[in-house]
């Protein structure tokens, strides 16, 4: 009985992850699902070499959810971003650069920029660089000495 009993939860767990959507309780909390091919991504204007996946939130409006794509090979000049936002590398390997030190972030690491602080970004040769980040505010890049692109 025990073995039908985990099977019959296993079965129901598998169902719930993979399905796409939005699941609610009576209490209003929620849980939202994206199995990685329900992902959209959309090139970013401006900004060649680079897709965002807007997953939870307005990016041109205020607080959000994304995750960025820099193809492998791809440079941003220094630069800052109105809102403070944190970060987890997903894939390939990221290259900051901030206050005059590089540091290489593989998938898993984190990193956080608050108070409009100035960094480059890199994808290192090899693969693509996937960023899952969490903005607490509208998404912008300001070029260092130059006009914010949206």
């Amino acid at each position: 009985m025990h073995n039908r009993s985990a099977a019959v939860l296993a079965t129901i767990m598998l169902t719930l992850f993979c399905a796409t959507g939005t699941v609610a309780n009576a209490k209003g909390g929620a849980a939202v699902f994206t199995p990685a091919p329900d992902v959209k991504w959309a090139d970013v204007p401006g900004f060649p070499g680079v897709q965002m996946a807007v997953l939870n939130g307005n990016p041109a409006k205020g607080a959000h959810h994304s995750m960025l794509k820099f193809k492998a090979g791809f440079e941003a000049p220094l630069h800052h971003h109105t809102t403070d936002h944190y970060g987890t590398v997903v894939a390939g390997t990221l290259v900051l650069t901030s206050a005059g030190k590089e540091v290489k972030l593989p998938p898993g690491s984190y990193f956080s920029f608050t108070g409009k602080m100035p960094h480059s970004t890199k994808c290192d040769a090899g693969a693509d660089c996937v960023v899952a980040v969490d903005a607490r505010g509208k998404w912008d890049v300001v070029p260092e000495g130059g006009k914010a692109k949206k």
